[in-house]
């Protein structure tokens, strides 16, 4: 009763909010020189999945993802993102507000994504496998609540720069009450090289528990015509050597061609390859070492996908196999991490 008391409080919050706006008369919004009408996009994914060793199955609905974004002029903008469905249960995942103060530079204030990585970034709505590499679930999967600024400045020659960096609490995004003495940051550098080239350097510093953890991660991406590839790289350190620092990498091509087959406009194949070293969570006494809470492990992924997309909205039907390879001696703590096939039907609106 209290999970639908809450999703229905959700449902009618947002619901007003955005008759609030519609509300709103042509003239104001030609004044301000923008559309003042919220934006509503969205990401539904239906997954099969079968254990290949012990035939053991299952239906997930994995995500169904909500998102309302609008501007309150040309320097203001705003997003709410919220997954109705996430195995079973609701999240608020995002939630801020934005000010461009001059050109190029701006402040975020509430809930969102800290500003270090690649992968993590990722959402349902572009997705490229089924399962999140280790760096996008387990090692750098972290939002806050805080603040960034962000700046962007293009260069000759087709080039871009961004910086980003901000201050956030150290405890969960569940845990807003507590006030502490010291904060976690993160930051990062996007520099676009031009020719589909992009280099991304960032850092974090966080306090999940009582240990300080510290993260330096790298990207590099290509995209040219049908081929988009992705090579990152994070390094996890917890201070006081209460844990063996973490390394987790993903490596992995997208080949995309357009195609008439049926109702699909659009077919892709991708392998991937991505792993880490044991990894802990961080909680726990700070006298004491950490226990690991994932095994380390590398893993090959391939697959396949049928697009049908016109204008924003799309449907991906995808396949992938996985294959999981540990060290002599270690088994997987659950079939999420064992071998696996699994297909899912995916729209985004």
């Amino acid at each position: 009763m209290d999970v639908r008391v809450s999703v229905c409080g959700w449902l009618l919050a947002l619901a007003a909010l955005l008759f609030s706006f519609c509300g709103v008369s042509a003239e104001e919004a030609d004044a301000a020189g923008v559309s003042l009408v919220p934006q509503i996009h969205g990401a539904l994914r239906a997954r099969y999945e079968m254990d290949t060793r012990g035939a053991e199955q299952r239906f997930q609905l994995r995500n169904a993802r909500f998102k309302v974004q609008g501007n309150l002029s040309s320097a203001i903008d705003y997003m709410v993102q919220a997954d109705l469905c996430d195995r079973g249960k609701m999240k608020i995942l995002d939630a801020w507000a934005r000010i461009e103060f001059v050109k190029g530079l701006r402040l975020q204030a509430g809930q969102f994504m800290m500003p270090c990585g690649v992968d993590n970034f990722r959402n349902p709505s572009n997705y490229i496998f089924i399962n999140r590499s280790p760096i996008g679930k387990e090692a750098n999967n972290l939002r806050g609540v805080g603040a960034k600024l962000s700046w962007t400045r293009a260069l000759a020659g087709g080039r871009s720069l961004t910086l980003e960096g901000g201050a956030f609490n150290p405890t969960s995004i569940a845990d807003q009450e507590v006030w502490v003495r010291k904060l976690a940051y993160a930051g990062k550098g996007i520099l676009g090289l031009g020719h589909g080239l992009s280099l991304t350097l960032g850092g974090e510093t966080i306090i999940p528990d009582r240990v300080r953890i510290n993260k330096f991660d790298a990207c590099v991406g290509w995209t040219q015509g049908p081929w988009e590839l992705s090579g990152e790289y994070l390094y996890k350190h917890y201070t006081g050597d209460r844990h063996p620092a973490v390394h987790a990498w993903t490596v992995w091509g997208n080949y995309v061609r357009p195609v008439r087959w049926g109702v699909f406009n659009r077919a892709s194949l991708q392998g991937r390859w991505d792993g880490m070293t044991d990894h802990s969570g961080g909680a726990g006494d700070p006298s004491l070492s950490l226990s690991t809470t994932d095994s380390a492990r590398n893993r090959i992924t391939v697959g396949g996908t049928l697009t049908y997309a016109i204008a924003r909205v799309r449907c991906d039907l995808r396949v992938n196999y996985e294959k999981y390879f540990y060290h002599r001696g270690v088994s997987p703590a659950g079939l999420d991490a064992a071998d696996k096939v699994g297909a899912e039907v995916v729209v985004v609106f």
